[in-house]
């Protein structure tokens, strides 16, 4: 956590970059924006904001650098393979399917990066409805608020490695291959329009079928997101699909998404609101300065729902649970990971009541079914609650869920048994009446103020797992520059096996005794011809002192001529009676010559060894 001191110099950063470029990273969650910042300055090693403000001043292209700092691209093709296999099964038929699909499809990638994810849809399109039709229905627009990534996507050019992710059939047929390049089918590029788009300050593009958001919303804090989600609505057709990334969800937009596809952040656009509606989103938007700033309807009701007294639950068609308010989540333990979860694989399908009859007893009679003054031990206290299972339609009368609340009777019991005996002392009773009422109010505020703390909670939470998803892109970022430095690494040291490998082949092929020393007249180098002529294999004399090998060969008479090599002589000769390994006495001749480095340094000496013939 920065101190006071810190933030304020932080703060003048981004006054600074408001005010000398026109960017404005307030709509940013700040704690990420921060650790992006601190990310450019470790770079360049500079200590303080202050510091790093300076550099700013005087380096105007700095911003640059710590704009593609600040915005993490990490994409790649078909990114998470199960969405877009449920992006084909869920939302591609809807696109293809009718008579009202025969006209243009319009997609939106936002926040689009390099371009890999424009380009997978258009190959998903293109497969779906053939290369004639996607020529002549398809739009895709592409935006983002950096140009550099915007250059790249426009080049719709790749290396293999980038193209790894992408089906060998698919990589054939949509791309050009010229050596370790790639480069996206033309036909389908014309189709893709990239264009710089900021999602605070621009207007959305509109009539949008499907819209790609995947882990951008998370950077931006809850109001920006609230903002963005409005005009998502706003641009996506009716019956349209959003598509968000996997630590991003619309727990608070249920009036204009619903899931198609949970797991996979899969939503489709609920029916268009009425006039009024319209103009509050537009309002939420700010779309329209001059629209009245009418409250949030749907977010009122997900309020009433979560912070109403009764435990409540309500399930889908199926018996998954889709919803939990704030005092069932008290009551029975549970958290917003049991969403998704079937009835019957929770421990309150059975207790405090068996629910799963009641639940079925109420979808086959369509009607209320309740299970009254239900005994419920929880701990050291004994409660009494009604269980009222009410099945939910919508206007077609169609099933859509239902809904399961606990009504607390345990007062009323209590009331009850203190009426009978305010029959003998009426006086007393009504004084224990006006005790409970109170105590009733005042249990009642502090369940309001607990309610409060558990949204405050929960929006806490979904803000830490969205810090950890951003944390997890950068972690992804410098992993993939870690492999590229190992891949230089791995190629280097290849090359250099090949290089030992071929001074090795040299050595064993030559005939004559080869032995190469150091400056400290250590053996570096004992050929096959030096093992054949004095006996001993290399791995006996490596890193041996030289003048301590007890061989048929007088080293000691060739000491002035490696000192003199080592003293800058380039090559001395001399001739020593000697005696092989077979016992063999011969005249041998030595050759010394100097070992030298790149910077023609002298690193020490190459001894040839060798029977001298003699004239016959």
């Amino acid at each position: 956590m920065a101190n006071p001191a810190e933030q304020a110099g932080f703060d003048r950063i981004l006054e600074h970059l408001q005010r000398s470029r026109g960017f404005d990273f307030n709509a940013y969650k700040r704690a990420s924006l921060m650790r992006r910042v601190l990310k450019r300055m470790h770079t360049l090693d500079v200590k303080t904001f202050e510091e790093y403000l300076d550099h700013l001043e005087v380096r105007p292209d700095e911003f640059l650098l710590l704009f593609n700092t600040i915005l993490i691209n990490v994409t790649s093709f078909f990114r998470d393979a199960e969405v877009w296999d449920s992006l084909r099964a869920t939302v591609l038929p809807s696109m293809n399917g009718g008579p009202s699909r025969s006209d243009r499809i319009r997609v939106w990638s936002a926040g689009c990066a390099s371009g890999q994810e424009a380009y997978s849809v258009a190959m998903m399109l293109a497969e779906e409805l053939g290369m004639d039709a996607f020529r002549t229905r398809v739009k895709i627009y592409a935006t983002d608020v950096d140009e550099e990534a915007l250059a790249e996507a426009r080049r719709a050019t790749y290396s293999s490695k980038h193209v790894a992710d992408v089906p060998p059939a698919l990589l054939e047929k949509y791309f050009d291959r010229n050596g370790d390049v790639y480069t996206f089918n033309r036909d389908l590029r014309r189709s893709v329009i990239f264009g710089r788009h900021d999602l605070i300050q621009d207007a959305p593009i509109s009539h949008v079928d499907l819209l790609l958001c995947r882990n951008t919303l998370m950077y931006f804090n809850s109001e920006a997101q609230a903002r963005i989600i409005a005009r998502f609505y706003y641009s996506v057709n009716p019956g349209g699909f959003l598509a968000l990334g996997r630590a991003e969800m619309l727990v608070s937009y249920a009036s204009m998404f619903q899931p198609a596809d949970l797991k996979r952040r899969i939503f489709k656009t609920v029916p268009k609101l009425s006039a009024r509606d319209r103009l509050m989103l537009l309002a939420q938007s700010h779309r329209e300065d001059h629209v009245p700033q009418y409250p949030d309807y749907g977010k009122l009701r997900d309020l009433a729902f979560d912070s109403a007294a009764d435990e409540q639950i309500v399930l889908d068609a199926t018996g998954h649970v889709m919803a939990i308010n704030a005092a069932a989540r008290r009551r029975f333990d549970l958290s917003s990971a049991d969403i998704g979860t079937r009835i019957q694989d929770l421990e309150l399908s059975y207790r405090p009541a068996e629910l799963r009859p009641a639940i079925d007893r109420a979808r086959e009679e369509r009607r209320e079914v309740s299970l009254t003054s239900v005994r419920w031990e929880h701990g050291n206290t004994v409660r009494f609650v009604d269980v009222i299972v009410s099945p939910l339609y919508d206007d077609d009368r169609q099933l859509l869920g239902t809904r399961i609340r606990f009504v607390d009777v345990t007062s009323v019991r209590s009331l009850q048994d203190e009426l009978r005996h305010s029959k003998q002392e009426v006086e007393t009773a009504y004084e224990e009446l006006q005790s409970t009422n109170e105590e009733l109010e005042t249990t009642n505020e502090e369940l309001q103020s607990t309610v409060e703390e558990l949204e405050t909670t929960n929006e806490e939470l979904q803000s830490t797992n969205e810090e950890l998803e951003t944390m997890n892109e950068e972690l992804q970022s410098t992993n993939e520059e870690l492999q590229t430095m190992n891949e230089e690494l791995r190629n280097r040291s290849t090359e250099l096996n090949s290089t030992n490998a071929f001074l090795e082949a040299v050595f064993t092929s030559l005939r004559s005794a080869v032995v190469v020393l150091d400056c400290e007249m250590r053996v570096q180098v004992w050929n096959a011809g030096a093992t054949n002529l004095w006996g001993l294999r290399p791995d006996e004399v490596r890193r041996a002192y030289f003048f301590g090998l007890d061989i048929g060969l007088p080293v000691n008479q060739l000491q002035q001529s490696i000192k003199d090599v080592l003293n800058g002589h380039a090559y001395r000769e001399t001739s020593v009676a000697a005696t092989s390994r077979t016992g063999k006495p011969f005249q041998c001749r030595v050759s010394a010559s100097a070992l030298t480095a790149l910077d023609a340094a002298i690193t020490g000496v190459i001894l040839l060894m060798e029977e001298q013939v003699r004239p016959s």
